[in-house]
């Protein structure tokens, strides 16, 4: 079987993750980073989505505003209540449309972000000291830990392919060379 991520080689193939080179003025000494990034399925994007809205609006709108204009005055009221009902309801929506998960291995750092809604949970860890495990099963989320904090990932990710992911996170974690990491960080693979 052919490793999933081998540093010396970026263009290396991860079924969930990407490899970048970074270029030498940016990247400060760091020649490959890994990254994850597992986002929520859905149908629309917010910018899609208030295109959608708005052109309901319009219709709607027009369509009170005929009635009004022949006498039913009070269709105009129900049609304004009704918009905004389901502006809130896609507003909602919108809220968590962007939710993700960012993982990120760059020399002597895994960086774990989750977006949810408008609040980010983020841990740092030192790779070499990360455990990589389900939470109870194959199928549940994984838990990455160590230096005493734990955060779990996968939401996004069909259940049946967590496994997969969280071997590919172990596989990238233990093949980064000695050589990969500052000095001073021991690199005994997870």
């Amino acid at each position: 079987m052919s490793a999933p991520f081998a540093p010396d080689r970026p263009e290396a193939h991860l079924k969930f993750g990407q490899v970048h080179a970074a270029p030498a003025e940016s990247r400060g000494g760091a020649a490959v980073s890994v990254e994850w990034s597992l986002k929520r399925n859905c149908s629309f994007s917010p910018a899609q989505l208030l295109a959608v809205y708005a052109s309901l609006c319009v219709i709607s709108l027009g369509i009170a505003t005929c009635f009004w204009l022949g006498g039913a005055t009070l269709v105009m009221p129900f049609a304004w209540v009704e918009l905004l009902l389901v502006g809130l309801a896609l507003l909602v929506y919108a809220k968590h449309a962007a939710d993700r998960e960012l993982i990120t291995l760059v020399p002597g750092r895994l960086v774990v972000e989750h977006l949810n809604g408008w609040r980010i949970e983020r841990a740092e860890f030192v790779p070499d000291w990360v455990r990589v495990e389900p939470r109870d099963d194959d199928r549940s989320l994984i838990e990455l830990s160590g230096q005493g904090r734990v955060i779990a990932v996968g939401r996004y990710v069909r259940p049946e392919l967590r496994r997969a992911l969280a071997e590919e996170f172990r596989t990238a974690l233990r093949q980064t060379p000695r050589g990969w990491w500052p000095a001073g960080v021991a690199s005994d693979a997870a």
